[in-house]
């Protein structure tokens, strides 16, 4: 108990004060993202591995926590997909390039953490396929500030609930400390952003969730385990739905990046960033909440149709915005109030000049 309360408070503290560091960094080697009229550094998903990482890997090297071998292997193979996404992020290569080989190597690394003694080789190798497939529906989310950290983190403490529920110690003390560790960097990505995930951050936070769902709910009931994964995930698949059919009937390149997704929709409808974000993170809570009762049995698998159907409203609903072609939304502020800062800062040089 007090390991891990000093563990999660560790690593809140060591991902934001890192987190900070890297962002120095990144804006001095020009490690950017342009986002709309703005750019903010990445490098934040440094922080999230490293920090996640480094405190479980203590525990475990310590043996207060010991992590295991399917949560050693889960750590292991994350931190290479976090490692690719490092690359992507210093090199960023073609969408046409980066695309198939993500997949790759996430398909790769999930292949090595399924357990297949308890689903078998046919359901393991779906169980690969939809880790690679949700995995890239979470690095979707990672469109607006704050949004990717706010689901992850609620995502994260309900898989760990999840897997203390099953004894499954060294998964809970693993997705608890990456709780905290993405708690303290949404101190630095909350709206508006000072520093970004990146596709390390996404990648790596994707893979440890849905490889950590298919541990918790694997030898469990085919219902119960598809429920309580869909709804962990809920966010992250309707978000991925909203944007390709989306895409797909505007006739757009399903790889073409777009201001598509859920938030883009939202702040279409008038809704602020922090807003935004707070309704996504809510969205996700429930459906996290509903995943866990399932696994604990509080709740029947038939509970995850009602977040299904809410999923179905939702993208049908957000569907009906129009997003291509459209008025421009301005992240921060209005235009107006973005050309009247401009302009007195240009006025403001002048009198200095002029003395």
């Amino acid at each position: 108990m007090l390991y891990g309360i000093a563990a999660a408070t560790s690593a809140l503290l060591l991902a934001a004060v890192l987190a900070a560091l890297l962002r120095l960094l990144a804006l001095r080697l020009g490690v950017v993202e342009r986002r709309r009229v703005r750019v903010v550094p990445l490098l934040g998903g440094v922080a999230v591995v490293a920090v996640t990482a480094f405190v479980a890997g203590v525990g475990d090297w310590t043996d207060v926590a010991p992590l295991g071998p399917a949560a050693g292997r889960l750590l292991a193979a994350g931190i290479g997909v976090g490692v690719l996404g490092l690359v992507a992020d210093l090199w960023p290569p073609p969408a046409l390039v980066r695309v198939p080989l993500q997949a790759a190597v996430v398909t790769g690394a999930a292949a090595l953490t399924v357990p297949y003694d308890e689903l078998g080789p046919v359901v393991g190798v779906v169980a690969v396929g939809w880790i690679a497939l949700a995995t890239h529906a979470f690095t979707s989310l990672d469109h607006a500030d704050g949004v990717m950290g706010t689901v992850a983190v609620v995502t994260a403490f309900a898989l760990s609930g999840c897997a203390a529920a099953e004894v499954m110690d060294g998964l809970a003390a693993l997705l608890s400390v990456l709780a905290a560790a993405l708690t303290g960097f949404l101190m630095h990505n909350w709206p508006p952003a000072r520093i970004v995930p990146g596709r390390c951050g996404a990648l790596f936070v994707g893979f440890v969730l849905t490889s950590a769902a298919v541990l918790v709910h694997a030898g469990r009931a085919a219902g119960s385990s598809v429920g309580a994964g869909f709804a962990l995930t809920a966010v992250a698949t309707a978000d991925a739905v909203l944007v390709l059919v989306s895409r797909r009937r505007a006739g757009r390149p399903l790889l073409r990046g777009a201001p598509d997704h859920l938030v883009h929709r939202l702040r279409r409808l008038g809704v602020t960033p922090q807003g935004a974000a707070v309704v996504v993170g809510v969205t996700g809570f429930a459906g996290a909440l509903v995943g866990m009762l399932i696994d604990v049995g509080w709740v029947s698998a038939t509970a995850a149709l009602w977040v299904a159907g809410g999923v179905g409203v939702a993208v049908l609903a957000l569907l009906r915005i129009p997003t291509y072609g459209g008025r421009h939304v301005p992240a921060y502020g209005s235009g107006s109030t973005v050309k009247t800062q401009v302009r007195a800062r240009v006025q403001a040089h002048l009198r200095v000049s002029k003395r």
